[in-house]
């Protein structure tokens, strides 16, 4: 007789779990260990249980179904048997083999003098669902652009905040909330922005936003519905912002960016109504707008047109003071956005609009029909944190952190590709490079041939519809001294073989 016959059990007292729903009393007598073992392994094999997933303490799944815990124990030494689950000590029992075909062999890296493979985000022209794919892919070292030192989220001041936060509320402070964000954080933003980037505003006059994307969404909607179907870009210039504001507007018309920033004169000619301009540490050249071209670009909206600043990360600035806004000086013709993904964390998904009073009432209708507003608690803790001082401490933490990792990567990039221009060093979280001489490839097939070897960067022609040098964006702010170092060794291996 099998052993899990010898687990006598009163059927008079057997109920059902939560748990995948088991019933006990659907076992055959004698069979529970059986019954459970395999109930357990359909739910592995038809995904019910993917892999990772957590099972019940012996002890737990036992009292709920009033069974001997001996049944469950057996049931999962069978299992642990046949490789379908592990014991991880504090971290309980977790699946660990969801009995699917074993993984296709590894394919060759692309190679620099073909084009990347098919499996390679690089494969094709980008489009919205690159981002997606290209984060997805595994990487020993990801040198992507956009992101701070997400292991310096300075956790242990975000939980005394939140406790803080949720201690205070009252009741009715669960409920639905104002659609424009929670007068706290709207408060502290104004005044975040009257101290960090010479912006006057009444907290009447922030919206709180789902970071710059939805932003960007939400100004295209209202755009268009005014008759707007041509707002002007940067080239080169973020993919990632053009592609939110394309998917509402007709037309994003390229306008080339030089030493000094945008060019008006293109500008101008484009005949567009509104730009989209990073001014304060242009994405992805570095270069910050200059003060004649902050005069023209002026004179420019002055007759009507509109300025969509996107000030995302103008407060990381190493050796230069940081440059006042354009929402400061013209408040009726620049709609501002900013964010919290570049100060703290993406993941937060906060950001904050100020637009000119023509365009506020709409702005807010669509935030309203979007989603009723940002979660009030994530916003409150935050506001907290501004308020107290903590987030201005966590970037004076930060700047020296980022400024010797920049300066590691210049020294690497200096000492292992002696063809490349850095361009940007002055603020922010990257660099662009150009190689003026080329590649002996373009540089999307180089950084398809850097991702094959671990090591994770964009491709300038990423974000640029011009003519232009092929060139790399590469974040330093993510990542150890070592492995900027290691990585750009990578690089400079890959283009001594290409050449």
């Amino acid at each position: 007789m099998h052993r899990s016959n010898d687990h006598s059990v009163d059927r008079s007292k057997t109920a059902g779990a939560d748990f995948l729903q088991l019933d006990a009393r659907e076992a055959p007598v004698g069979g529970i260990a059986d019954w459970l073992a395999d109930r357990l392994r359909r739910a592995i094999t038809d995904g019910r249980l993917p892999v990772g997933s957590r099972l019940p303490a012996t002890r737990v799944l036992a009292a709920d179904l009033k069974v001997s815990r001996g049944v469950v124990t057996d049931a999962y030494r069978r299992l642990t048997e046949e490789g379908r689950i592990a014991g991880r000590g504090r971290g309980g029992t977790v699946v660990v083999d969801p009995l699917t075909p074993p993984p296709a062999a590894p394919q060759p890296p692309p190679k620099l003098d073909g084009a990347p493979g098919s499996a390679s985000p690089f494969a094709d022209a980008p489009v919205p669902a690159s981002f997606d794919t290209l984060r997805a892919v595994p990487a020993r070292i990801d040198l992507s652009p956009g992101l701070p030192d997400l292991a310096a989220f300075p956790r242990t001041a975000w939980l005394r905040a939140e406790r803080a936060v949720v201690h205070d509320l009252d009741a009715q402070d669960f409920g639905y909330g104002d659609p424009r964000g929670t007068p706290a954080l709207r408060r502290a933003v104004a005044d975040w922005l009257a101290r960090n980037r010479g912006i006057r505003a009444d907290p009447d006059e922030v919206l709180i936003v789902a970071g710059a994307a939805q932003a960007l969404a939400l100004a295209g909607e209202v755009l268009r519905a005014e008759g707007v179907d041509t707002v002007a870009v940067e080239d080169p210039g973020s993919l990632g912002t053009r592609q939110h504001l394309g998917h509402r507007i007709a037309a994003t018309p390229p306008v080339p960016v030089d030493a000094e920033g945008v060019r008006v004169d293109a500008l101008r000619a484009t005949g567009a109504r509104a730009v989209l301009l990073t001014p304060a540490h242009q994405f992805p050249t570095g270069v910050v707008l200059g003060g004649a071209r902050r005069r023209e670009l002026l004179r420019w909206a002055a007759d009507g047109g509109l300025v969509i600043e996107d000030d995302y990360d103008a407060e990381h600035r190493y050796d230069r003071p940081p440059v006042p806004a354009l929402r400061g000086v013209l408040p009726d013709q620049v709609l501002y956005l900013g964010s919290i993904s570049k100060l703290l964390a993406p993941a937060l998904r906060i950001g904050w609009m100020l637009a000119p009073a023509r365009h506020r009432e709409r702005l807010v209708d669509a935030k309203r029909l979007a989603d009723l507003g940002n979660a009030a608690l994530p916003q409150l803790v935050l506001a907290r944190l501004m308020d107290s001082g903590a987030l201005e401490r966590q970037l004076r933490l930060l700047r020296p952190r980022h400024r010797r990792r920049r300066d590691a990567m210049i020294a690497a990039i200096g000492a292992r590709l002696p063809g490349a221009v850095v361009h940007g060093e002055a603020a922010g979280l990257h660099l662009m490079l150009t190689f003026p001489d080329g590649l002996g490839c373009t540089d999307t097939e180089l950084a398809a041939a850097a991702l094959a070897h671990g090591v994770k960067v964009q491709p300038l022609s990423w974000h640029a519809r011009l003519p232009h040098p092929p060139g790399l964006v590469l974040g330093y702010a993510a990542r150890a001294i070592g492995e900027i170092e290691d990585g750009i060794t990578v690089l400079g291996r890959l283009l001594r073989e290409a050449g």
